[in-house]
């Protein structure tokens, strides 16, 4: 796996240190790890790495050694976050880590809310710690800790809720918003329906388990060439008014004002990351 995730087409590559891995090879996964990160075939890669959670044996060890990487990852991923003092607990862990690395820039944090207390909390999350940028939903834990019998059984309006906290959390304290991956390899029906629900509700990407389903994430989440030339016409047509003093149109049958103009270019924005 590791040797072919680079060549993979997702926006971002994250390996694995906490569920993926059994308990007896946390210390050889750890190991494997940092020397693919060393090697030229990760240089031009954005990978991010999830650590196991905080308490546990290992969280402190994965830190460490990501710190100390010549190449620093794209971020951490902290999984299990449930309150600020989480968050607190890997930077205070890195600040030492980088301080002895001699590191000027200090990693990046995502945080991956997957259990009751992490959502109950989640806006304490969202503004717990300058290295946060973005917030991740877990759906397999989630189901465990909310105490249903398959993450996904009730449909996707199951999740509404859980979904709303953390983008308003996220879209609050100025962060990205990403949504949990489909708890299948499959690129069927409930696949496709998952990853249109993210994007129709704002989420800024959403995780795949599979290289499968990178293609299909990545078509959904771009914005189509029509919605691109809308967002160029839209902003014309409100520039156009505000020089003449007008600060919203109405241009075929719909208003186009400051708000439109700012959807239009979260459009083109999108569409230059692509």
């Amino acid at each position: 796996m590791l040797a072919k995730a680079p060549g993979l087409a997702a926006d971002e590559l994250v390996i694995d240190l906490e569920d993926a891995v059994a308990a007896s090879m946390k210390d050889s996964a750890r190991a494997s790890v940092v020397a693919a990160l060393e090697s030229e075939q990760w240089a031009d890669a954005t990978v991010s790495v999830r650590v196991n959670a905080p308490r546990t044996p290992w969280c402190h060890r994965d830190l460490a050694a990501l710190a100390e990487l010549p190449q620093q990852p794209a971020a951490i991923i902290v999984p299990k976050v449930e309150s600020a003092g989480d968050l607190a607990f890997a930077e205070r862990l890195l600040d030492g880590a980088e301080a002895a690395a001699g590191r000027a820039t200090p990693l990046r944090l995502q945080a991956l809310v997957e259990t009751a207390p992490g959502l109950a909390r989640v806006q304490e999350i969202a503004g717990a710690s300058s290295r946060l940028d973005a917030l991740v939903l877990g759906y397999a834990d989630l189901a465990v800790s909310l105490g249903r019998t398959a993450a996904g059984a009730a449909g996707l309006d199951s999740w509404r809720t859980a979904q709303e906290l953390l983008l308003l959390a996220a879209r609050a304290h100025g962060l990205q918003a990403i949504d949990g991956p489909y708890l299948g390899v499959d690129v069927d029906a409930p696949f496709t329906a998952a990853v249109a629900r993210a994007r129709e509700l704002g989420f800024d990407g959403k995780w795949a388990i599979h290289p499968s389903q990178i293609a299909i994430a990545n078509e959904v989440f771009a914005p189509t060439a029509e919605e691109i030339a809308a967002a160029h016409d839209a902003i014309a047509v409100y520039r156009a008014s505000e020089a003449d003093g007008v600060g919203a149109i109405g241009r075929d049958g719909k208003l186009v004002d400051a708000a439109h103009m700012r959807l239009a270019e979260n459009v083109l924005h999108k569409a230059s990351l692509r």
